[in-house]
């Protein structure tokens, strides 16, 4: 399916990956309507960092997920969505569990319902290796067990059985993506890589939580990406589609590579109340992405240091937007 030129619907389009996927379909010629949630500041997220011109061919709505009418009204016209909105800091859900649940869920289901009325031709829902939990096996395919550690995975794991049993049972043309940690500029201090970046920049002395777990990192561009090839696939509906590098790194020497990429001496501490509870810890994840390469001819490109230079030359030129001393939950 070729994008130039649909009506497509992008949920969660002022968040960290909504945002670049939005500008990338919109500079290619799509009709992007992004949907963000309403904020009385009418402050539209990470769309605000795009540029002008960019911003001028998208149309904005705010509104809420879990506000069923509100979506059946958006949708309307729409060809293609990437439902990517939801709650996905994890700290969080440990707080706010039933919000959460009802934005991830019902959320969801609002959207998918929505969708089925309109007769959209593809929906791209997003999953999260959150949901896989700590391996079982390595690396992690499409296959492997889905494990609730936090509220938030659990959510996710509600969701994407909810996709999947609107594929199965109404044929709606839904395929599931299901991204490891993505990263790059824009992203939130929630995250792990800002979280340092944003410390060693303005402090000599960086706080963690565990640094022995290990994460598979894509760069943005390449997460992007995938999510337009998954969409113009005819092989992808009825998937479920990991995206990630195959590649694992510690957050203790992400963290050191960081600091050795600004160029300056910090010291790393761990501290208890950044760690999650024990049972909860997702201690290795790393992607089996055989499964994209072979369906969807994707791969990552970006290497891991050229894509964390590129993400400590945007925060260093964004720093202001970003609180160090805070522990972003």
């Amino acid at each position: 399916m070729e994008l130039q030129g649909k009506k497509i619907l992008v949920t969660g389009a002022g968040g960290f990956i909504g945002s670049h996927l939005t500008e990338s379909l919109t500079e290619t010629g799509a009709k992007v309507t992004a949907f963000i949630r309403y904020n009385s500041r009418n402050d539209h997220g990470l769309l605000e960092f795009l540029p002008a011109m960019t911003k001028e061919n998208i149309t904005i709505i705010q509104g809420d997920l879990r506000d069923s009418e509100t979506i059946r009204n958006v949708m309307q016209g729409m060809e293609v969505v990437f439902h990517l909105g939801a709650l996905i800091a994890i700290p969080y859900s440990y707080f706010r569990p039933t919000e959460v649940i009802e934005t991830n869920i019902i959320g969801t289901s609002n959207v998918l319902n929505a969708a089925k009325l309109a007769d959209v031709k593809k929906i791209v829902h997003t999953s999260t290796s959150e949901v896989y939990g700590t391996a079982q096996y390595v690396p992690i395919d499409e296959k492997h067990p889905l494990q609730a550690q936090s509220p938030y995975s659990a959510s996710k794991i509600g969701a994407d059985k909810i996709a999947e049993s609107f594929y199965r049972s109404y044929s709606l043309p839904i395929v599931t993506i299901r991204p490891f940690n993505t990263y790059g500029p824009r992203q939130s201090a929630r995250a792990v890589i800002p979280t340092i970046i944003t410390q060693a920049l303005a402090k000599d002395v960086v706080y963690l939580g565990s640094l022995h777990p290990t994460r598979d990192l894509t760069y943005v561009e390449d997460t992007v990406n995938a999510f337009i090839k998954i969409a113009e696939s005819e092989n992808s509906i009825g998937e479920i589609i990991n995206i990630g590098s195959n590649f694992e790194i510690s957050i203790g020497d992400l963290a050191n590579k960081i600091i050795s990429l600004i160029g300056k001496r910090v010291e790393i501490i761990s501290k208890p109340e950044r760690i999650r509870p024990q049972n909860s810890e997702v201690e290795k994840l790393l992607a089996d992405n055989s499964k994209a390469k072979k369906l969807i001819g994707w791969k990552s490109i970006i290497s891991l240091d050229e894509g964390l230079s590129r993400t400590i030359e945007w925060i260093k030129g964004n720093l202001g937007s970003y609180k160090a001393n805070v522990f972003n939950v």
